[in-house]
């Protein structure tokens, strides 16, 4: 007999940033357990109660579920209404390190989020799992960060959302207020360093906490884990930086790679990483840190063996991190990768816009609801050849595929399969998957107010 679904609920909360109450949104379940845990082979069973008073509308960022619950309003299905609810149900036929979230209006920024992990019992049952969330957190109201993105503008096509709906959200604000929070002003980035973050957040979390008070996770003396790290923030790419210590990086995006060890790792938004560490032997506590790229600012948390001192650890590394860059994706090598065959189909992919007037596009075409899909045929391998023509990273993400890397910049190899890849500035990225999930499908760059600004496009097949 099947199991009885598993209920997530949507839902409004309060935590503490930086001191101070932040009103967020919470996807819980009555166990306290956050997110979804199941085993490869078995189905995604989910019952998802709509319970915080505007629309909305979760997405399952990796996985290839049947079109219409993939989770995006105006592609795969309606969104959930207040006091509403919908029912998913799709087999789990691969595992790996996924994630949840809202894919209505702004409400990512807001912390609707949660982990998605399909676990292989086969595999590193042998390990302490730890799965780590990262996030971008300002006490200002997303609508007013787009606005002061876009000069006062709100988007022109909410995507997904009602124009009512943008109001909402400032709920959120008006909540900290009440509770003696002040919003802070996030704003464009200075002009020192314009083209790696559009907003300046209060605070980075991992696993909703910062370095002030970070989540300190008990490890056996020398303990064997499994590192999954999420990088659910809306904007904000960071550096895995292990100090001293050093992890094999065995997978990305859920799918597996040929193992490459080191001490920093690069993680854009949208993307996750499966890292194997071994603690130390000793009583002594491990900090795992994460790095805003192009700051010193960090976020972490410690893991701490029997008798570990924790000791307060700084939110600022000694130097400011690099820009991401493409040299750890040139690296990668999947370990089963796409069976050899031809492209049926090149679709040049521009990414395009202008960082002054804040508009972005695909191939210069800022979506809206009236922007055709891109036509694919049952069974094709097509290849997406992206060109990054601004001054800006982006992190591009297919729903409902896996893709492998196939080229960067006209070196052609079996690299990583993913679902989110970054496109640095100038850069060319070719991918390549197979068309066989037919439906509707998003495809957007994973930057959220980049993606609510235009750069955001389809797919469909039948």
């Amino acid at each position: 007999m099947d199991a009885a679904p598993t209920t997530l609920k949507l839902q409004r909360r309060v935590i503490e940033v930086n001191g101070k109450p932040a009103s967020v949104y919470a996807v819980g379940r009555s166990d306290g357990v956050s997110g979804v845990a199941a085993d490869v082979g078995s189905r995604f069973r989910v019952r998802v109660e709509n319970e915080i008073g505007e629309p909305s509308l979760m997405h399952w960022h990796g996985l290839t579920p049947p079109s219409a619950q993939d989770g995006v309003p105006g592609i795969s299905g309606p969104a959930i209404q207040p006091g509403g609810a919908a029912e998913y149900d799709f087999p789990l036929p691969f595992g790996g390190t996924y994630f949840m979230h809202a894919h209505y209006g702004f409400q990512e920024q807001s912390l609707l989020a949660a982990p998605l992990i399909v676990r292989d019992p086969k595999r590193y049952a042998e390990r302490q799992e730890v799965v780590v969330m990262l996030a971008d957190f300002s006490f200002k109201a997303p609508p007013e960060i787009y606005a002061a993105l876009t000069g006062g503008k709100g988007p022109e096509h909410p995507r997904g959302m009602d124009r009512d709906a943008a109001g909402m959200d400032m709920d959120m604000m008006r909540m900290a207020d009440d509770a003696g929070a002040k919003p802070k002003p996030a704003s464009m980035a200075t002009a020192t360093k314009p083209d790696l973050n559009d907003v300046d957040y209060d605070a980075f979390l991992a696993n909703e906490r910062t370095l002030a008070d970070p989540q300190v996770v008990q490890i056996e003396n020398g303990g064997r884990v499994l590192l999954r790290v999420i990088n659910s923030a809306a904007m904000s790419a960071f550096h895995v930086d292990l100090g001293e210590n050093e992890a094999t990086l065995v997978a990305v995006d859920g799918q597996d790679v040929a193992p490459v060890s080191g001490k920093r790792f690069p993680i854009a938004v949208g993307q996750r990483l499966d890292l194997l560490m071994d603690a130390p032997k000793g009583p002594r506590a491990v900090p795992v840190f994460f790095v805003l790229e192009g700051e010193p600012r960090r976020t972490g948390i410690i893991l701490a063996p029997p008798r570990a001192h924790i000791s307060l650890l700084s939110d600022k590394a000694l130097e400011a991190s690099p820009a991401l860059d493409l040299s750890l994706e040139a690296q990668l090598r999947a370990s089963v990768p796409l069976a050899a065959r031809k492209a049926n189909r090149l679709v040049p992919i521009d990414l395009t816009g202008d960082m002054a007037r804040y508009a972005w596009s695909i191939n210069k075409v800022a979506w809206n609801e009236g922007t055709p899909p891109f036509d694919l045929k049952p069974g094709e391998r097509v290849e997406l050849a992206m060109t990054n023509r601004t001054m800006m990273s982006h992190p591009m993400h297919l729903h409902g595929h896996r893709f492998q890397v196939v080229e960067i910049e006209g070196r052609r190899f079996d690299g990583a399969l993913r679902d989110t890849v970054l496109v640095p500035p100038g850069k060319r990225v070719v991918v390549a998957f197979d068309a066989d999930n037919p439906g509707h499908w998003a495809f957007h760059c994973h930057l959220l107010y980049h993606a609510q600004a235009g750069m955001f496009a389809s797919f469909k097949y039948g």
